[in-house]
């Protein structure tokens, strides 16, 4: 497959292209994955390491490696938002879902470390769903 989409930060700064050939797409509930995203779970795209072109704003791109284990987190400068990234080992590109501006070819394999998730996860997925903002 060709095809290819576009994703970027939300401020718009850090733009990209990615090969839409993901083989992998995962909700992870672990507790690194919850602090990096500030919510229940990260939304990750797995794909070739080479499936990625930058576009414009790679200056704006900041990397953290956890110390001591094989994690990590890229993000803009400017917005916070997270970005794609290759894997420490390089097998991998690591592309967060919520950052594409089109719709990947695949839908959700997984949702793994599940027994790591936010005890509210559950009870949210239960509360009212609202267009906007609730009145």
């Amino acid at each position: 497959m060709s095809d290819k989409i576009c994703g970027s930060c939300l401020c718009g700064a850090v733009t990209y292209e990615v090969v839409n050939d993901f083989k992998r797409f995962y909700f992870c509930h672990c507790g690194q994955c919850q602090k990096i995203t500030g919510s229940a779970h990260a939304a990750n795209l797995i794909t070739e390491p080479d499936a990625i072109k930058w576009t414009a704003g790679e200056a704006h791109k900041k990397q953290f490696n956890y110390p001591d284990r094989d994690f990590t987190v890229v993000f803009c400068t400017e917005c916070g938002s997270g970005l794609p990234f290759v894997t420490k080992s390089g097998k991998a590109l690591i592309v967060p879902a919520g950052s594409l501006d089109a719709q990947p070819n695949i839908q959700l394999n997984d949702n793994i470390f599940w027994a790591e998730r936010a005890s509210w996860y559950d009870d949210g997925k239960q509360a009212n769903q609202c267009d906007g903002f609730p009145n």
